[in-house]
């Protein structure tokens, strides 16, 4: 499925800043890069809000989900606090990410510097229906490890 998203860069902020792009054909995210002015030194359970330099006007019916960068996790201990993070249908502001240092070493983060990565997923509208009872299933009520280790 493909959609087209409508993107502007933040003038006096992001003009040097690549746009998100896929790196490879079969990429399922494109990549985020940061917009800093200046490197960004996230000490170990430090959270900044990193900018990307740009605002999209994503469609109704679907939303952008930033994740975090397999590589940043594996060799830095660095990824996304609220992950996924997401960024509705009638948001218009900058897109930013905010990038945690879960590591035990500062990380610094600079001008152009991969950061996260964006999904295009489509987004279910529910509506409920109130009921005195629901359906009953194998797993019932059980949760939170109940089918063990």
């Amino acid at each position: 499925m493909n959609v087209t998203i409508t993107i502007t860069r933040i003038p006096g902020t992001g003009e040097d800043i690549p746009l998100p792009v896929y790196a490879t054909p079969g990429s399922s995210g494109m990549d985020l890069c940061a917009a800093v002015t200046h490197p960004v030194t996230l000490q170990p359970g430090e959270t900044e809000l990193i900018p990307c330099g740009f605002r999209l006007a994503i469609p109704g019916g679907f939303e952008g989900q930033i994740r975090p960068r397999s590589g940043l996790a594996v060799k830095h201990g660095v990824g996304i606090l609220n992950a996924p993070g997401t960024i509705d249908a009638d948001y218009r502001g900058e897109v930013k990410v905010i990038l945690t240092n879960f590591g035990k070493t500062p990380f610094v983060v600079h001008r152009g510097d991969r950061i996260a990565q964006l999904v295009v997923a489509p987004v279910a509208a529910a509506r409920w229906e109130i009921a005195d009872e629901l359906g009953e299933t194998d797993r019932g009520s059980g949760g939170f490890g109940h089918t063990g280790r």
